[in-house]
């Protein structure tokens, strides 16, 4: 039986190390710790650290910043690019860390091929620029104030490049993997790379002038180009293409109710994943915090309001997808004054909705608990410690099960929050909130389905309720369930 145990311990990490077995990791466990079987896919290290950014920002500045227009035609000249002052990188990593994102991704290259840092592969680049403070290397600065304050760097890069002259035939594909590599290379660390999915149509093109179309599946020969940034950046996550991480299918900044972080590639295959998936591909929420992906004479006057912006957070990190936000820098090179402001308010609606786990360290009983010679290793204390290497989990066969926490007094609660232990496969089907009221459990009325988990689900209650004590009711399971965390709010 030990030998067993064994044996599936050591498949399990050679399919989620991509098949590369390294012996120190296999699982060489005793069969009294009866240790429960992953359900494939399940999710590679650099997943796993990606599910644990949550949320973070997008930056869009670029030559777009300076001409009101979301996608540059690529005849635009360098010097458009005209900051009025100094770029405050530290301004923009403070506000952004201030709301609680782990990481910020950069435009470094939009569709129309202006590239914000010196490049060697084009003269397009702001290392030509002559204007007073054009003349800077964006992720030279942004990604040394990162790891000064202690956040995650990223980079976005168009395949498409409007400007430059081979665009559409063999030669551009070189020059855009060498732009790749040298943000690989000359940055430091970069936790995800972002590819967007516009590619090809009417550019400048080195003064062609024309409409050019390609096949995105094969021009670009992503294989070779994702091997490379596997080599060089190894815990980089790719965005795109059906790598890491993929689009959610909407710029709204939701996901599906259901959402599933496995994926069917094809005809049956969608962005909220599909429950007998064969891959692990969780899904990112991307959305703007105005009117438009770059700032503009008018996106003051347009932005959302904090409680938009707490809703796309619910929708979004609440529904076991992450969430990245734009924040875009105006021409002076700074958030403005009432970006600032609303991303302020909107911390205040966090930190008032999540400031205080009201089941932090409590008193957790379950209807039925995994055995182990380990004392506690299943227990459902496991869901209240704060530790989501530690999980409650049955017997296999069960597939349905309770936790019940104790608040040790009567609270208001508002939100409840769980998460399945994602490293052996997502599996909680559906489950139901139940509250005590003084003398008998009464299921709670929410604001939406209650169906999968995966890494983290945050169900609002349809009203607040006093009570001393939440149940979580795992009514279906694809196999028996692994609970991480249950927070109370």
């Amino acid at each position: 039986m030990k030998r067993r145990v064994f044996l599936a311990c050591a498949a399990f990490m050679i399919f989620a190390m991509g098949g590369k077995a390294q012996s120190s990791q296999l699982c060489d466990v005793s069969s009294s710790e009866n240790i429960p079987q992953p359900v494939f896919p399940v999710p590679s290290e650099v997943q796993i650290a990606w599910h644990n950014m949550e949320f973070y920002a997008f930056i869009h500045y670029g030559i777009n910043t300076y001409t009101n227009k979301e996608w540059g035609y690529g005849d635009e000249s360098i010097n458009t690019f005209n900051p009025t002052a100094e770029l405050d990188v530290e301004q923009w990593v403070t506000e952004i860390k201030n709301i609680g994102c782990k990481g910020i991704i950069i435009t470094c290259k939009h569709h129309d091929g202006f590239c914000t840092w010196f490049t060697e592969t084009t003269e397009h680049s702001t290392k030509n620029n002559t204007t007073t403070y054009g003349h800077v290397d964006i992720p030279a600065l942004l990604s040394a104030e990162c790891r000064r304050q202690g956040l995650k760097f990223g980079a976005y890069i168009s395949p498409w490049d409007r400007n430059h002259a081979e665009y559409g035939r063999a030669g551009y594909v070189q020059t855009f993997r060498n732009q790749i590599r040298e943000l690989c290379t000359n940055y430091g660390d970069i936790f995800e790379m972002w590819f967007d999915g516009a590619n090809g149509g009417d550019g400048y093109y080195g003064g062609a002038r024309e409409t050019r179309s390609i096949d995105a599946n094969t021009y670009y020969d992503f294989n070779t180009t994702f091997k490379m940034i596997k080599e060089l950046q190894p815990d980089c996550a790719i965005w795109g293409w059906q790598q890491d991480c993929q689009w959610v299918g909407n710029e709204e900044g939701w996901a599906g109710q259901t959402s599933w972080s496995i994926y069917n590639n094809g005809a049956n295959g969608n962005e909220y994943g599909d429950e007998d998936g064969w891959r692990w591909l969780p899904s990112e929420c991307d959305a703007k915090n105005g009117p438009g992906w770059f700032a503009s004479t008018t996106s003051d006057s347009n932005l959302k309001t904090a409680q938009q912006l707490f809703n796309i957070y619910m929708t979004s990190v609440g529904r076991n997808s992450n969430l990245i936000l734009n924040f875009p820098p105006g021409r002076d090179g700074r958030l403005s004054d009432a970006t600032v402001t609303r991303m302020r308010e909107f911390k205040t609606l966090l930190d008032r909705a999540f400031g205080t786990d009201l089941a932090s360290g409590k008193s957790a009983t379950a209807s039925a608990e995994r055995s182990s010679s380990v004392s506690g290793k299943f227990a459902a204390s496991n869901v209240t410690d704060g530790n989501d290497d530690t999980y409650w989990a049955l017997e296999d066969g069960q597939t349905s099960g309770t936790v019940d926490i104790d608040l040790g007094s009567t609270q208001t609660v508002n939100y409840i929050r769980l998460g399945e232990y994602i490293r052996l496969g997502q599996r909680v089907k559906s489950f139901e909130i139940y509250t005590w009221s003084g003398s008998a459990w009464q299921k709670a009325s929410t604001t939406e389905e209650t169906t999968t988990i995966g890494h983290k689900r945050i169900i609002k209650l349809s009203s607040p309720v006093s009570t001393s004590k939440v149940r979580v009711s795992i009514t279906d399971s694809k196999v028996c369930p692994l609970i991480s965390r249950i927070s109370v709010y």
